[in-house]
């Protein structure tokens, strides 16, 4: 089967989480891997970022709610060239410049320190909502769990955003369906997830997330209704691209160890 560069991309962050998080014996492996897809279409194909110009007023800003995911933001931005790629290797160590949480400290590129949940889309409502006072054009997106979905401050947020008509605003929900403790559908059932949003003023819609054509054909057209913030529910799988951890409560947190690293080295290795 032959892959585009947004393919091979996703490829890439996925075999640096996995030996990230080997390396440093971090946890959740399972949820960086599931937005490989996500993470890959918006820094190839969609986002209005430059690495040379990581600070430009008119960039795009990209918030990584789900910062325990870091690991996946990390990677991405290497591949793009906001710091070299050596850098990955300090992931999660003693004294490494990267916290297990997204830190916006700790490189170029890196909007927001983020991990404790339902933080990132209140701030996301703000930085649009400086943009539209501005007058600037640029957008804000950020990704959040579907485990983040469970917090309040989150759907605060999500009332704010249609009450100020913010269509610079892209919410991403990794809809991963399991969170740290179990299934999504056991802990707090979010069905109909699409309907919530859009009930609360919002344009959603539900995509394969691991498809980056569905994924590139709505990320390039938000807002998806004039006047109205963006919602774009993204189906998951957790570990997705490693098969022994795809739909696995244990790799939310365990990294691959030993024979488990060689193979899922071995299944992320470049296509011939």
């Amino acid at each position: 089967m032959t892959t585009g560069p947004t393919e091979q991309l996703a490829r890439r962050i996925r075999r640096h989480v996995v030996t990230m998080t080997n390396r440093s014996n971090a946890s959740h492996v399972g949820g960086a891997l599931s937005m490989a897809d996500i993470l890959a279409v918006l820094y190839g194909e969609v986002l209005d970022v430059d690495p040379a110009r990581p600070q430009s007023p008119d960039r795009d800003r990209f918030i990584l709610s789900k910062g325990h995911g870091c690991a996946a933001l990390y990677a991405v931005l290497a591949e793009r060239g906001f710091f070299p790629l050596e850098w990955l290797d300090e992931y999660h160590v003693d004294g490494g410049r990267f916290a297990g949480h997204t830190t916006h400290t700790a490189a170029p590129g890196i909007e927001l320190s983020t991990g404790s949940l339902g933080h990132g889309l209140p701030v996301g409502c703000g930085m649009a909502l400086a943009a539209r006072r501005d007058g600037r054009s640029h957008r804000v997106f950020v990704v959040i769990s579907d485990g983040e979905c469970d917090e309040g401050s989150t759907w605060e947020a999500a009332l704010f955003a249609p009450q100020h008509s913010l269509d610079n605003l892209v919410v991403v929900v990794d809809y991963n369906k399991i969170q740290s403790f179990g299934d999504v559908a056991d802990v707090i059932d979010l069905e109909p997830l699409a309907d919530k949003w859009r009930s609360f003023g919002w344009a959603a819609q539900e995509v394969d997330g691991h498809d980056p054509a569905e994924l590139r054909r709505v990320l390039t057209a938000v807002p998806l209704e004039t006047g109205k913030p963006s919602c774009i529910v993204a189906h998951t799988v957790k570990g997705k691209g490693v098969s022994f951890m795809e739909g696995k409560l244990q790799y939310h947190y365990t990294p691959a160890r030993g024979d488990e690293l060689d193979r899922a080295l071995a299944e992320l290795r470049d296509e011939p």
